[in-house]
Protein backbone atom coordinates (compact mmCIF):
# COMPACT_ATOMS: atom_id res chain seq x y z
CA UNK A 1 0.00 0.00 0.00
CA UNK A 2 1.65 3.55 -0.83
CA UNK A 3 0.25 7.19 -0.44
CA UNK A 4 0.36 7.07 -4.22
CA UNK A 5 -2.40 4.37 -4.56
CA UNK A 6 -4.23 6.05 -1.58
CA UNK A 7 -4.31 9.63 -3.71
CA UNK A 8 -5.24 7.73 -6.86
CA UNK A 9 -8.53 6.11 -4.49
CA UNK A 10 -9.57 10.16 -3.30
CA UNK A 11 -9.55 10.98 -6.89
CA UNK A 12 -11.95 8.26 -8.49
CA UNK A 13 -14.26 9.20 -5.61
CA UNK A 14 -14.10 12.26 -6.00
CA UNK A 15 -14.74 11.90 -9.67
CA UNK A 16 -16.64 8.90 -9.90
CA UNK A 17 -14.64 8.57 -13.21
CA UNK A 18 -11.31 6.56 -14.02
CA UNK A 19 -10.83 8.63 -16.88
CA UNK A 20 -11.22 12.20 -15.46
CA UNK A 21 -9.43 11.11 -12.24
CA UNK A 22 -6.62 10.26 -13.96
CA UNK A 23 -6.43 13.71 -15.78
CA UNK A 24 -6.35 15.50 -12.56
CA UNK A 25 -4.11 12.94 -10.96
CA UNK A 26 -1.48 13.66 -13.90
CA UNK A 27 -1.44 10.40 -15.30
CA UNK A 28 -2.65 8.22 -17.61
CA UNK A 29 -5.69 6.28 -16.97
CA UNK A 30 -4.32 2.45 -17.59
CA UNK A 31 -1.77 3.65 -14.82
CA UNK A 32 -4.48 4.78 -12.51
CA UNK A 33 -6.70 2.07 -13.22
CA UNK A 34 -3.49 -0.36 -12.23
CA UNK A 35 -2.21 0.88 -8.66
CA UNK A 36 -6.14 0.92 -7.74
CA UNK A 37 -6.10 -2.75 -8.37
CA UNK A 38 -3.19 -3.68 -7.08
CA UNK A 39 -4.25 -2.19 -3.58
CA UNK A 40 -7.77 -3.66 -4.08
CA UNK A 41 -5.56 -7.10 -4.66
CA UNK A 42 -3.54 -6.42 -1.78
CA UNK A 43 -6.72 -5.44 1.15
CA UNK A 44 -8.57 -8.68 -1.19
CA UNK A 45 -11.72 -6.32 -1.37
CA UNK A 46 -13.32 -4.15 -4.34
CA UNK A 47 -13.56 -0.02 -3.44
CA UNK A 48 -15.28 0.36 -6.42
CA UNK A 49 -18.35 -0.88 -8.40
CA UNK A 50 -17.53 -0.54 -11.64
CA UNK A 51 -20.64 -2.09 -13.06
CA UNK A 52 -22.64 1.42 -11.95
CA UNK A 53 -22.60 4.40 -14.13
CA UNK A 54 -20.95 6.75 -12.24
CA UNK A 55 -18.76 4.45 -10.74
CA UNK A 56 -19.80 4.06 -7.40
CA UNK A 57 -18.16 3.21 -4.00
CA UNK A 58 -18.76 -0.53 -2.11
CA UNK A 59 -20.33 0.06 1.57
CA UNK A 60 -16.28 -1.50 2.34
CA UNK A 61 -14.68 1.38 -0.29
CA UNK A 62 -16.37 4.10 1.60
CA UNK A 63 -14.50 3.16 4.81
CA UNK A 64 -11.68 2.71 3.06
CA UNK A 65 -11.84 6.44 1.55
CA UNK A 66 -12.58 8.11 4.92
CA UNK A 67 -9.55 6.26 6.29
CA UNK A 68 -7.52 7.13 3.11
CA UNK A 69 -8.48 10.94 3.62
CA UNK A 70 -7.14 10.49 7.20
CA UNK A 71 -3.32 9.27 5.85
CA UNK A 72 -3.37 11.54 2.79
CA UNK A 73 -3.71 14.71 5.23
CA UNK A 74 -1.39 13.48 7.04
CA UNK A 75 1.48 12.63 4.85
CA UNK A 76 1.31 15.70 3.54
CA UNK A 77 1.52 17.59 6.58
CA UNK A 78 5.01 15.94 6.66
CA UNK A 79 5.70 18.62 4.30
CA UNK A 80 4.15 21.43 5.99
CA UNK A 81 6.45 20.36 9.04
CA UNK A 82 9.22 20.95 7.00
CA UNK A 83 8.49 23.98 5.34
CA UNK A 84 7.63 25.53 8.61
CA UNK A 85 10.87 24.68 10.15
CA UNK A 86 12.85 25.90 7.31
CA UNK A 87 10.54 29.08 6.86
CA UNK A 88 9.42 28.34 3.27
CA UNK A 89 6.87 30.21 2.05
CA UNK A 90 5.61 28.19 -1.04
CA UNK A 91 3.43 25.33 -2.67
CA UNK A 92 -0.32 24.83 -2.63
CA UNK A 93 -2.53 27.16 -0.42
CA UNK A 94 -6.35 26.65 -0.59
CA UNK A 95 -8.64 29.08 0.91
CA UNK A 96 -12.33 29.64 0.87
CA UNK A 97 -14.44 32.83 1.22
CA UNK A 98 -17.68 33.17 1.70
CA UNK A 99 -20.11 35.25 -0.95
CA UNK A 100 -21.01 38.39 0.75
CA UNK A 101 -17.18 39.02 0.84
CA UNK A 102 -15.20 37.49 -2.26
CA UNK A 103 -16.13 39.97 -4.65
CA UNK A 104 -15.19 43.14 -2.97
CA UNK A 105 -12.31 41.82 -0.80
CA UNK A 106 -11.01 39.51 -3.23
CA UNK A 107 -9.64 42.20 -5.74
CA UNK A 108 -8.20 44.12 -3.31
CA UNK A 109 -5.35 41.87 -2.36
CA UNK A 110 -5.26 39.00 -4.77
CA UNK A 111 -2.75 40.97 -7.16
CA UNK A 112 -0.74 42.04 -4.38
CA UNK A 113 -0.17 38.36 -2.64
CA UNK A 114 0.68 36.86 -5.79
CA UNK A 115 3.57 39.12 -7.20
CA UNK A 116 4.78 39.08 -3.51
CA UNK A 117 4.47 35.76 -2.88
CA UNK A 118 5.07 34.05 -6.34
CA UNK A 119 6.19 30.42 -5.07
CA UNK A 120 2.68 30.26 -3.35
CA UNK A 121 -0.38 28.61 -5.65
CA UNK A 122 -3.62 30.21 -4.02
CA UNK A 123 -6.39 27.55 -4.54
CA UNK A 124 -9.44 29.92 -4.19
CA UNK A 125 -13.40 28.95 -3.73
CA UNK A 126 -16.33 30.58 -2.73
CA UNK A 127 -18.04 28.62 0.27
CA UNK A 128 -20.84 29.56 2.63
CA UNK A 129 -20.08 29.41 6.05
CA UNK A 130 -21.00 26.19 6.86
CA UNK A 131 -18.88 24.85 3.67
CA UNK A 132 -16.19 26.59 5.04
CA UNK A 133 -16.05 24.61 8.47
CA UNK A 134 -16.76 21.64 7.40
CA UNK A 135 -13.77 21.86 4.44
CA UNK A 136 -11.15 22.75 7.59
CA UNK A 137 -12.27 20.29 9.94
CA UNK A 138 -11.84 17.56 7.10
CA UNK A 139 -8.55 19.30 5.53
CA UNK A 140 -10.21 20.21 1.68
CA UNK A 141 -9.24 23.77 2.49
CA UNK A 142 -6.44 25.44 4.70
CA UNK A 143 -8.02 28.84 5.46
CA UNK A 144 -11.31 30.66 5.17
CA UNK A 145 -12.39 34.19 5.26
CA UNK A 146 -15.88 34.23 6.75
CA UNK A 147 -17.62 36.27 9.51
CA UNK A 148 -17.15 35.91 12.93
CA UNK A 149 -17.42 34.63 15.49
CA UNK A 150 -18.24 30.95 14.78
CA UNK A 151 -18.24 29.82 18.00
CA UNK A 152 -16.27 26.48 17.24
CA UNK A 153 -13.93 25.08 19.51
CA UNK A 154 -11.67 23.63 16.10
CA UNK A 155 -11.24 26.81 14.45
CA UNK A 156 -9.36 29.39 15.43
CA UNK A 157 -10.29 33.45 14.52
CA UNK A 158 -7.92 35.80 13.44
CA UNK A 159 -9.69 39.04 12.82
CA UNK A 160 -8.93 40.85 9.78
CA UNK A 161 -11.33 44.27 9.95
CA UNK A 162 -14.57 45.10 11.28
CA UNK A 163 -16.99 46.01 8.42
CA UNK A 164 -19.84 48.58 8.88
CA UNK A 165 -23.01 47.86 7.70
CA UNK A 166 -24.77 51.12 4.91
CA UNK A 167 -28.42 51.75 4.27
CA UNK A 168 -29.34 52.34 0.87
CA UNK A 169 -32.87 53.85 0.93
CA UNK A 170 -34.88 54.65 -2.15
CA UNK A 171 -36.06 58.26 -2.32
CA UNK A 172 -39.94 57.09 -1.75
CA UNK A 173 -39.09 55.05 2.33
CA UNK A 174 -39.98 57.07 5.27
CA UNK A 175 -36.60 56.65 6.42
CA UNK A 176 -34.86 58.46 3.18
CA UNK A 177 -35.16 62.09 4.35
CA UNK A 178 -33.90 61.11 7.58
CA UNK A 179 -29.79 61.76 8.60
CA UNK A 180 -28.40 58.53 9.68
CA UNK A 181 -29.36 55.64 11.10
CA UNK A 182 -30.00 53.47 14.35
CA UNK A 183 -31.21 50.14 14.80
CA UNK A 184 -34.27 51.22 16.40
CA UNK A 185 -35.48 52.83 12.60
CA UNK A 186 -35.36 49.92 11.36
CA UNK A 187 -38.24 47.38 10.58
CA UNK A 188 -37.36 43.78 9.59
CA UNK A 189 -40.22 43.31 7.25
CA UNK A 190 -39.26 46.31 4.81
CA UNK A 191 -36.03 45.13 4.60
CA UNK A 192 -34.70 42.96 1.24
CA UNK A 193 -32.24 39.95 2.48
CA UNK A 194 -29.85 37.73 0.92
CA UNK A 195 -31.36 34.09 0.66
CA UNK A 196 -30.73 31.64 3.33
CA UNK A 197 -27.57 30.59 3.38
CA UNK A 198 -25.61 33.93 3.71
CA UNK A 199 -24.33 34.85 7.02
CA UNK A 200 -25.02 38.58 6.18
CA UNK A 201 -29.16 37.79 6.36
CA UNK A 202 -28.20 36.48 9.67
CA UNK A 203 -26.15 39.68 10.57
CA UNK A 204 -28.90 41.86 9.41
CA UNK A 205 -31.86 39.66 11.28
CA UNK A 206 -29.79 40.17 14.60
CA UNK A 207 -29.48 44.00 14.05
CA UNK A 208 -33.42 44.35 13.46
CA UNK A 209 -34.40 44.08 17.38
CA UNK A 210 -37.71 45.34 16.78
CA UNK A 211 -40.63 43.85 14.13
CA UNK A 212 -43.31 46.02 15.34
CA UNK A 213 -45.90 47.42 12.96
CA UNK A 214 -45.66 45.22 10.49
CA UNK A 215 -47.63 46.00 7.13
CA UNK A 216 -48.77 43.72 4.38
CA UNK A 217 -46.43 42.55 1.69
CA UNK A 218 -47.60 42.53 -1.41
CA UNK A 219 -44.14 39.73 -2.18
CA UNK A 220 -41.52 38.70 -0.82
CA UNK A 221 -37.96 38.13 -2.39
CA UNK A 222 -34.50 36.86 -0.91
CA UNK A 223 -31.96 36.84 -4.05
CA UNK A 224 -28.58 35.80 -3.65
CA UNK A 225 -27.35 39.46 -4.97
CA UNK A 226 -26.57 42.53 -3.74
CA UNK A 227 -27.13 43.61 -7.39
CA UNK A 228 -30.97 42.59 -7.56
CA UNK A 229 -31.45 43.61 -3.96
CA UNK A 230 -30.25 47.41 -5.03
CA UNK A 231 -32.07 47.30 -8.28
CA UNK A 232 -35.33 46.18 -6.43
CA UNK A 233 -34.67 49.45 -3.76
CA UNK A 234 -34.27 51.91 -6.47
CA UNK A 235 -37.82 50.39 -7.94
CA UNK A 236 -39.23 51.17 -4.55
CA UNK A 237 -40.08 47.86 -3.50
CA UNK A 238 -38.28 48.51 -0.16
CA UNK A 239 -34.61 49.11 1.50
CA UNK A 240 -31.38 47.10 2.23
CA UNK A 241 -28.89 47.32 3.77
CA UNK A 242 -25.09 46.54 2.35
CA UNK A 243 -21.63 46.04 3.44
CA UNK A 244 -19.36 48.98 3.44
CA UNK A 245 -16.87 47.46 0.79
CA UNK A 246 -19.94 47.11 -1.90
CA UNK A 247 -21.44 50.26 -0.88
CA UNK A 248 -17.93 52.56 -2.14
CA UNK A 249 -18.36 50.60 -5.56
CA UNK A 250 -21.71 52.11 -6.30
CA UNK A 251 -21.75 54.42 -9.29
CA UNK A 252 -21.80 58.45 -7.86
CA UNK A 253 -25.72 58.00 -9.23
CA UNK A 254 -26.22 55.63 -6.64
CA UNK A 255 -24.64 56.83 -3.61
CA UNK A 256 -27.79 59.53 -2.80
CA UNK A 257 -29.41 56.39 -1.73
CA UNK A 258 -26.85 55.82 0.71
CA UNK A 259 -27.45 56.37 4.62
CA UNK A 260 -24.39 55.88 7.21
CA UNK A 261 -25.63 54.88 10.63
CA UNK A 262 -25.13 56.63 13.95
CA UNK A 263 -22.02 56.21 16.30
CA UNK A 264 -21.58 52.85 17.22
CA UNK A 265 -21.59 51.85 13.85
CA UNK A 266 -23.07 48.00 13.43
CA UNK A 267 -20.58 45.85 12.01
CA UNK A 268 -19.59 42.50 10.60
CA UNK A 269 -16.58 40.69 11.91
CA UNK A 270 -14.54 39.38 9.18
CA UNK A 271 -12.07 37.10 9.87
CA UNK A 272 -9.51 34.57 8.74
CA UNK A 273 -10.31 30.94 9.84
CA UNK A 274 -8.11 27.89 10.15
CA UNK A 275 -8.22 24.64 11.70
CA UNK A 276 -6.19 24.79 15.35
CA UNK A 277 -4.25 21.75 14.07
CA UNK A 278 -3.08 24.02 11.15
CA UNK A 279 0.27 23.92 10.17
CA UNK A 280 0.81 26.08 6.79
CA UNK A 281 0.86 29.14 9.87
CA UNK A 282 3.70 31.45 7.78
CA UNK A 283 1.07 31.11 4.90
CA UNK A 284 -1.67 31.80 7.51
CA UNK A 285 0.42 35.15 8.52
CA UNK A 286 1.38 36.03 5.26
CA UNK A 287 -2.02 36.30 4.15
CA UNK A 288 -3.35 38.08 6.99
CA UNK A 289 -0.05 40.25 6.51
CA UNK A 290 -1.34 40.99 3.11
CA UNK A 291 -5.10 41.87 3.81
CA UNK A 292 -4.30 44.15 6.56
CA UNK A 293 -1.99 46.27 4.30
CA UNK A 294 -4.78 46.80 1.86
CA UNK A 295 -8.20 46.86 4.12
CA UNK A 296 -6.77 49.17 6.64
CA UNK A 297 -6.51 52.66 3.82
CA UNK A 298 -10.09 51.37 2.52
CA UNK A 299 -11.83 50.79 6.41
CA UNK A 300 -11.33 53.49 8.58
CA UNK A 301 -13.90 53.53 11.31
CA UNK A 302 -13.27 53.02 14.59
CA UNK A 303 -16.12 53.07 16.82
CA UNK A 304 -18.27 50.04 15.84
CA UNK A 305 -20.50 47.39 17.55
CA UNK A 306 -20.15 43.67 16.20
CA UNK A 307 -23.54 42.08 15.22
CA UNK A 308 -22.72 38.48 14.88
CA UNK A 309 -24.26 36.45 12.45
CA UNK A 310 -26.93 33.55 13.99
CA UNK A 311 -24.62 30.53 12.72
CA UNK A 312 -26.52 27.34 13.22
Amino acid sequence: MTITQLEYVLAVAKYRNFTKAAKHSFVTQPTLSMQIQKLEDELDIKIFNRKKKPIALTEIGKRIVEQAKIIVDESQRMNDIVDQQKGYIGGEFRLGIIPTIIPTLLPLFLKIFIKKYPKVTLIINELTTEEIVNQLNNGSIDVGIAATPLENEAIKERPLYYEPFVGFIPENHRLYQQGKLTAEDLELDEILLLEDGHCFKDNIINLCTSVKHKTHKHFELESGSFTTLIKLTKEGFGMTLLPYLDSIELPESDRKYLHEFKSPVPAREVSLVYHKSQLKIQMVEVLKNCIDSVVRGAISFNDVEIISPLHK
